[in-house]
């Protein structure tokens, strides 16, 4: 799983990219009369659907095949390449992806239950840390796989993108046929077995990181405004392992200094973001803590949290509408920034989280698809944009990671299971509000944000 801690601790190379083409082709604008590509263009519900049906096929069909859990990446190119490296948070994503292809009749509703089935099991046997999973798992065995040094034992964060899944995954199927109960209970059971309290080391607040070897060495804090929101929500909600709303209040909004007073283009950015950027992090803050939990009526004495991310949305695409760098092909059919893979300066493919303050040129189509219920008109023209140029940009499993029209139409023709989740579960967010429906009528879910002194 790549985030923001990613760009501090990452070890791991990744193998070159390479331009496509040989030279630079002005794209097709999406309704203009003139058409190069030949390709005709979807109506929004085809789009939408394409979109989902396409992406689906990452963690379903190029799952890892014993486990059924998401792999870390997958290179098209190169698909033996850390075959069995599941990721944990990539793993919560597709479980409620899953959800999302029996609802649209991509899969059996028999089918997913099975996979599904696979997947817990996998999971029940997996090694654990005071009740948290790895970042990375060995997808054969269900033994931790160093993330880095001394990132061999719980990661905290991680568990609570996979614990947003067996959420929704509880609610999904807790009224179904026995089977089906049997699976929701499961689910249940694997969440509430995480210890969230003993990962404060009673300090009022939580910390992302503990290992066997090295203890709470590594010392990251879990501090917003970023990506973490979520674990504090279900830290809260745990029956058995409930953090303090003093945790919350002195870890993740550092008593207060969370709130923000800047705004951009007009916009106001509510709460200060992590890096200290005047015009918000990479856009992926404000999606993985919201794939189950509904920001729409999200209040608490720090800021309203649907304002939040709407503007942390809309700076960024305002931002590259601007285009200070002016980088080609830039505007309102082609924006959004956030962690992916990225182009090194050589030319080949690396690592970066993208954002107004580390604009490298490199556009991922994720950031404004998993957008599309914050700015839904904004996010739709970029999907017709990338779908335009699907000859580059249109893979096996999706749209690819990352592009940059001004280094040639580069490309990077590979995948990470972060980046492809969220988009076919924020598409289904917006379309029918499947997965917010789910996690937030869970009690605990319930509980946890009384707790915390949330209104929604």
């Amino acid at each position: 799983m790549l985030r923001y801690s990613l760009i501090l601790l990452c070890v791991v190379c990744f193998s070159c990219g390479k331009d496509n083409g040989p030279g630079y082709q002005e794209p097709y604008i999406p309704g203009s009369d003139d058409d190069p590509t030949g390709v005709v263009p979807l109506s929004d519900e085809d789009m939408m659907d394409l979109t989902q049906k396409e992406t689906f096929k990452y963690f379903w069909d190029f799952a890892h095949s014993s486990s059924g859990a998401a792999k870390e990446r997958y290179h098209p190119d190169n698909p033996t390449l850390n075959q069995n490296v599941v990721t944990t948070g990539g793993t919560g994503f597709g479980l409620m992806s899953i959800l999302v292809g029996i609802e649209r009749d991509f899969i059996t509703r028999e089918q997913g239950i099975s996979r599904l089935s696979k997947i817990l099991t996998f999971l029940k046997n997996a090694d654990r840390f005071h009740g948290a999973w790895s970042h990375w798992i060995d997808g054969n065995s269900g033994n931790a796989l160093p993330f880095s040094t001394k990132d061999n034992g719980g990661d905290l964060v991680e568990t609570a993108f996979l614990v947003q899944g067996l959420i929704c995954i509880k609610e999904y199927f807790k009224n179904g046929s026995d089977t089906e109960k049997a699976l929701a209970e499961q689910a249940d059971e694997l969440w509430k077995g995480v210890e969230w309290n003993w990962y404060t080391q009673n300090q009022e607040v939580l910390y992302w990181h503990w290992s066997p070897n090295y203890g709470f060495d590594i010392n990251l804090k879990l501090t917003g405004y970023n990506e973490v929101l979520i674990t504090y929500i279900l830290a809260a909600a745990s029956p058995d392992y409930t953090i303090d709303k003093t945790d919350y209040e002195k870890g993740w909004a550092k008593n207060g200094a969370i709130t923000s007073s800047t705004s951009q283009y007009g916009f106001p950015l509510v709460l200060r973001h992590s890096g200290g950027s005047n015009f918000g992090g990479p856009l992926f803050f404000s999606h993985y803590s919201f794939l189950g939990l509904n920001p729409r009526n999200l209040t608490d004495q720090y800021g309203n949290y649907w304002n939040l991310v709407v503007n942390h949305t809309k700076i960024n695409r305002q931002y590259c509408i601007a285009n200070p760098k002016n980088y080609i092909d830039y505007g309102e059919d082609c924006w959004g920034l956030t962690a992916s893979y990225s182009r090194n300066t050589d030319g080949s493919r690396g690592y970066s989280a993208h954002s107004p303050s580390n604009d490298k040129g490199v556009v991922s189509p994720t950031a404004a698809i998993c957008s599309i219920p914050y700015t839904p008109t904004e996010s739709l023209k970029v999907m017709h944009y990338l779908y335009q140029n699907k000859d580059k940009l249109l893979g096996p499993a999706g749209f690819y990671d990352a592009f940059s029209p001004h280094y040639n139409f580069w490309v990077t023709e590979a995948y990470l299971a972060i980046d492809q989740g969220p988009q076919i579960i924020m598409i289904e967010n917006h379309r029918t509000g499947l997965l917010w429906n789910l996690f937030m009528q869970n009690e605990d879910v319930k509980k946890g944000l009384d707790k915390l002194g949330f209104n929604y």
